[in-house]
């Protein structure tokens, strides 16, 4: 994807004005514009396994996360998040970087922000 300032300055944006969520959540927390524009909270890259919330945001193939079985179930609702403004819940397994599976739920909503639609995404392990 090319380099587009002006979706980071946006994300940089976003990310503060959800920094109460983003920070205070004890869920896992990702806002999401496309592959290369993107926040979370340190929660949600530590159980993902990464070091750092910045680790995270340098992966280039996030739906490579999840399990290759439900990677379509996630780009569904996505796309149904951001064409038609509709909130879902997933049932879905993550495998973190040191390749242990997790089981999760997922809420995604699409919020708009300067005109772009972003999808939040709380998740939360499945115990």
């Amino acid at each position: 994807m090319a380099h587009d300032e002006h979706h980071e300055h946006l994300v940089k944006e976003i990310a503060e004005q959800f920094d109460p969520v983003l920070s205070k959540s004890p869920q896992g927390v990702y806002i999401y514009l496309d592959d290369e524009h993107k926040i979370c909270n340190k929660r949600f890259a530590e159980m993902l396994g990464y070091g750092s919330v910045a680790e995270w945001v340098k992966n280039e193939y996030p739906v490579g996360d999840v399990l290759e079985e439900d990677q379509e179930k996630v780009i569904s609702a996505y796309g149904e998040a951001c064409e038609n403004f509709r909130a879902d819940k997933l049932f879905v397994t993550i495998v973190r970087k040191d390749k242990k599976k997790i089981k999760v739920n997922i809420i995604m909503a699409p919020i708009t922000y300067k005109g772009e639609v972003f999808v939040i995404h709380f998740v939360s392990e499945e115990k």
